[in-house]
Order: C-alpha cells, then structure tokens, then sequence
C-alpha cells in the first residue's frame, strides 16, 4: 500500500484510494458488501490480508485480491449483474424514499444504470452498466435476447394452458411473441413454470400467466442472455465476465 504522495524517483503525483472505495469502484462489491469483505478477512493487498477499514491502495501500483482473486480498475464502460433480492424497487433514486437496488449497488462509477426493471418483488438476475447503446440494444425486441424467468403459479396450468403461452397470447398491448414454456413441478396448490422470453414488456410474464388465469406467486429472473447467477450470493454484484460481454454484444448486433 502506497504512503507517500509521489511514486518513488518519478515525480507523478499518487492518488491513494480507500480499499473499500476501489473494491466497489471495481465492482467487487457495494460499498458496504466491500467493507464485509475487508472484515470477513477476504481482502489482500500485495498477498498481505488488510481488514482495517479506511486502509488505502494506490490502483497503479497495488495487487488487490479477493478471496485470492485479482480485481482490478478498467478503462471504459463498466458491466455488473446482480443478484436482486425481493424488496426493491429497480431504480437508482425513490422519491417516496422506499428501498432501491441503489442501496446495495456500487457507487461508482458515476453513471451506473440498470438495464430494464425488475417488479419490487422479483428477485434475480438485473444488469447494470454505464453502456447506454449496448443497454438499448439488449432491450430493444429487434435483437431478440433472451430472458429465462422461473416462476411459481397458483393452481396447475393445463397442457393448453402452457402451449398458448408458448405460441403467443393476446394481451392489453397487442400479442405476445412465441416463448419457451416448461412445467417444471407441481404441488397440490401450485406449479412450477419456466419460461423463456424474447420481449420485455412491463410486468409481461406476470400478465400472461394472469390471462390463462393462474397469477404468479413468486418470480425469478435466472438468466439475461448469456448471464447467469452462478454462485452470486443474494444482494451481490460482480462484473460480468469478458466472455459473457463479448456473447450479450453479439447478441445485441455490436461489433466485438
């Protein structure tokens, strides 16, 4: 970790950072998802473990891993996924001041934004970046990116019932496009559907599960395109991968 103010023999100006800033800054965490990283002992700058909050790194010149992981500061647009718990409205500010998934998100950078919402009560998988053409491209229903819900339902939909979720079903907005639609259990007073969209309209899996007459109980986003949970705790966030930028780029019509 970096004391001085200058980089020995060079003369630049050094601009210390608190660890916990740079982790979310990185996208490792929120900032307060950082600071639980730091005392939970899981954060090492140079290979030396630093739990002391307020501890400073110099980004050009500090190793800094999690859990022995490196993280790192990149140039250009920033790529997160998280995992969004029940409870929160996706929005960055709520003028009512209810709870916002800016209250478990990083930070920084400035600019952050989620792509497309989910409802308060649906957890899952909820993109953010600070990529404004790629985020209207992999919602706009021209590039056809897939999204994959699970969702729990009142009663048990018929065979019928399914397949005309599947071919496509009148709504208020005019008709649905054709969707992936399984059964994946049932229970004496509900069923388990997954169901795959190309489209994203407000509340749209929760309507059309609500036409055939069996309203949703419980849903969960599982996928955005080429992005899945994986692992990711509840409330966390992590940068997308390279592979997983590169796939939802090309999904979405960008050139690599």
């Amino acid at each position: 970790m970096v004391d001085s103010h200058e980089q020995q023999g060079t003369g630049e100006r050094v601009v210390p950072m608190r660890l916990q800033k740079f982790l979310a800054r990185a996208g490792a965490a929120s900032r307060r998802g950082s600071e639980d990283l730091m005392t939970a002992g899981r954060v090492a700058v140079n290979g030396e473990t630093v739990s002391q909050l307020g501890s400073k790194v110099d980004p050009r010149v500090d190793v800094v891993t999690v859990d022995g992981k490196l993280v790192e500061l990149h140039d250009g647009p920033t790529y997160l996924v998280l995992n969004k718990p029940a409870g929160y409205l996706t929005t960055m500010d709520d003028p009512q001041g209810r709870p916002t998934v800016a209250d478990i998100m990083p930070r920084e950078p400035a600019g952050l934004f989620p792509v497309g919402r989910l409802d308060m009560d649906t957890t899952g998988v909820l993109l953010f970046m600070t990529d404004g053409d790629l985020a209207f491209r992999v919602l706009h229903p021209k590039f056809h990116v897939e999204k994959r819900y699970v969702a729990t339902v009142k009663g048990s939909p018929s065979t019928g019932d399914l397949e005309s979720l599947a071919n496509g079903i009148e709504l208020e907005d005019g008709p649905t496009k054709p969707a992936e639609v399984r059964r994946v259990s049932s229970k004496q007073n509900s069923t388990v559907v997954e169901i795959v969209l190309s489209e994203g309209r407000k509340r749209q899996v929760k309507r059309m599960f609500l036409a055939i007459g069996h309203p949703v109980v419980t849903l969960h986003r599982a996928s955005f395109g080429p992005v899945v949970l994986g692992d990711l705790p509840e409330g966390s966030t992590r940068p997308l991968t390279v592979q997983e930028i590169a796939a939802i780029r090309a999904q979405a019509g960008v050139g690599v």
